[in-house]
C-alpha cells in the first residue's frame, strides 16, 4: 500500500517529527510505499493564490502549480497526517495544505445540482492524524468538543472520500509530558500503524 505522510512542523528536531518518523518506520517494516511529504522542508505556501480561489467555480479547476502535491496524492491509497494542535486548530501550513491541494476536481467535486459535494478521494482507504496538543484530555474533549477531529472526520474525511478507515491519536498534555510519556506514546503509534492493512 502506498500511504502519503504529511509532516506540519516547523522544527526539525520536534516531537512531531519523531512521531513522523515513527510512523514512516513501522509503515515501511509492514512493506508499505512511504511517500513523505514535510510541508516546511519543502517551503509549501500555505496562501490560496486568486487564481485558485476563482478556480473553485470552473472547470477544469485551477491546480497546476500543485500538479505534483495533487498526483501524489491521488496516487496514495491512505493519507497519514502528523502535526500539533495551536488554538484547538491546525497549523497555517497543514490548513494551506487542505486549502489548496484537497481542492475540487482532486478531492472533490461540487454537485452541480447544489448543496452537496461528491467525493473524488475514492482511492484514500485510510485517514490516519497523529497529533499532540498542550491541553489536558478534558479541556480537548469536554470543554472544547474536540475540534480537530470533528473538522477532520466529519468534513475533510466523510467529503472527500466513502467507506474509508478513520483514527487519530493525540498525546494530550503535551507541554508537561515527560520523557517516559512521550516514549510511550511513540511505542503506541508504532503499535497502531503497524496495524494497517
Amino acid at each position: 500500500m502506498r500511504i502519503l505522510l504529511v509532516l506540519a512542523h516547523p522544527l526539525e528536531d520536534s516531537f512531531a517529527a519523531a512521531v513522523a518518523d515513527t510512523a514512516r518506520k513501522a509503515l515501511q517494516a509492514g512493506g508499505h510505499e512511504v511517500d513523505w511529504l514535510d510541508l516546511y522542508r519543502v517551503d509549501f505556501d500555505p496562501r490560496l493564490s486568486p487564481a485558485e480561489r476563482r478556480g473553485y467555480f470552473t472547470e477544469p479547476y485551477e491546480v497546476s502549480g500543485l500538479s505534483d502535491m495533487t498526483s501524489r496524492l491521488k496516487a496514495a491509497d491512505g493519507l497519514v497526517l502528523v502535526f500539533p494542535q495551536w488554538w484547538f486548530n491546525f497549523p497555517a501550513i497543514l490548513k494551506g495544505f487542505f486549502d489548496r491541494v484537497l481542492a475540487p476536481g482532486i478531492a472533490f467535486r461540487p454537485d452541480p445540482a447544489g448543496g452537496r459535494i461528491l467525493p473524488q478521494l475514492t482511492n484514500i482507504r485510510h485517514f490516519w492524524a497523529l497529533t499532540t496538543t498542550g491541553s489536558p484530555w478534558w479541556v480537548v474533549h469536554l470543554y472544547m468538543g474536540n475540534p480537530v477531529r470533528r473538522l477532520l472526520k466529519r468534513g475533510i474525511a466523510n467529503f472527500c472520500s466513502k467507506r474509508l478507515s478513520f483514527r487519530m491519536l493525540t498525546l494530550h498534555d503535551m507541554d508537561r509530558a515527560t520523557d517516559a510519556k512521550r516514549k510511550a506514546h511513540l511505542a503506541r503509534v508504532s503499535k497502531a500503524v503497524a496495524a494497517i492493512r
